[in-house]
């Protein structure tokens, strides 16, 4: 299983970006996908995660301005961010925690860099 991650960049103050994980490979089952951030000098931390029934669970401060959903068809998870904020700055990576040749797993994807400028 293989995860790509895209759609980052720079952006202003208040513009929206939409990041996409597009998964390859197959796995038994998916349980959660996620997004998570990692600022510099800061511990990466949950931006917001979804299930395979589609509940969807937000870190502090993001449900009000991002979005988590999922193209099951697709196999593409999606993050809508919007009235951005300069911290808000900071490498953004999808993960996927699922049941793989029968053994439960979490994959990362590389990160994509979201820059907010103000």
């Amino acid at each position: 299983v293989q995860l790509q991650a895209s759609g980052g960049g720079l952006v202003q103050a208040g513009d929206s970006l939409r990041l996409s994980c597009a998964v390859s490979g197959s796995a038994d089952s998916i349980n959660v996908m996620g997004w998570y951030r990692q600022a510099p000098g800061k511990q990466r931390e949950l931006v917001a995660a979804i299930t395979s029934d589609g509940m969807a669970n937000y870190g502090n401060s993001m449900k009000s301005r991002f979005t988590i959903s999922r193209d099951n068809a697709k196999s593409t998870l999606y993050l809508q961010m919007t009235s951005l904020k300069p911290e808000d700055t900071a490498v953004y990576s999808c993960n996927l925690h699922g049941l793989v040749r029968g053994v439960f797993q979490t994959f990362w994807g590389q990160g994509t860099q979201v820059t907010v400028s103000s």
